[in-house]
């Protein structure tokens, strides 16, 4: 005895592609919902602030930059070309000390500056007296 299931004649077979569009849909709005939101971190972080800084406080090497060519190296006024040989005798990091308010241009014409390569350099800044 052979069992024989019943042929499909003339019933086409539809796919039913109504879930996967509702699935489609949940995602996009998922999506929209996430990067919509305000992506701001938020922390209870608060920096330190000082109204004066003591010179044997500070870290050395500081370079302190006040315009393009008006550098000072542990507060005495240095030319640019001098710099390398002055930190040679410091082999630690360069700490630069800037104003806050400076322009950016200034601190990117500082790191592309030759006499600093080859050092590495930690950012300081110090509240301008504006600010």
């Amino acid at each position: 005895m052979s069992m024989r299931l019943p042929t499909s004649r003339g019933r086409k077979v539809q796919v039913d592609t109504s879930l996967a569009i509702v699935n489609i849909v949940l995602l996009l709005i998922f999506y929209f919902l996430l990067a919509g939101q305000d992506s701001k971190v938020r922390t209870q972080l608060e920096l330190a602030t000082t109204t004066t800084l003591s010179p044997d406080t500070l870290p050395s090497p500081v370079l302190e930059v006040l315009g393009p060519e008006d550098w000072r190296l542990n507060g005495q006024p240095i030319r640019p070309e001098a710099l390398p040989g002055a930190l040679a005798a410091s082999p630690g990091p360069v700490h630069l000390l800037l104003d806050r308010n400076a322009p950016a241009g200034l601190l990117v014409g500082l790191m592309r500056r030759p006499e600093l390569a080859g050092h590495e350099l930690r950012l300081v800044t110090i509240k301008g007296l504006g600010g």
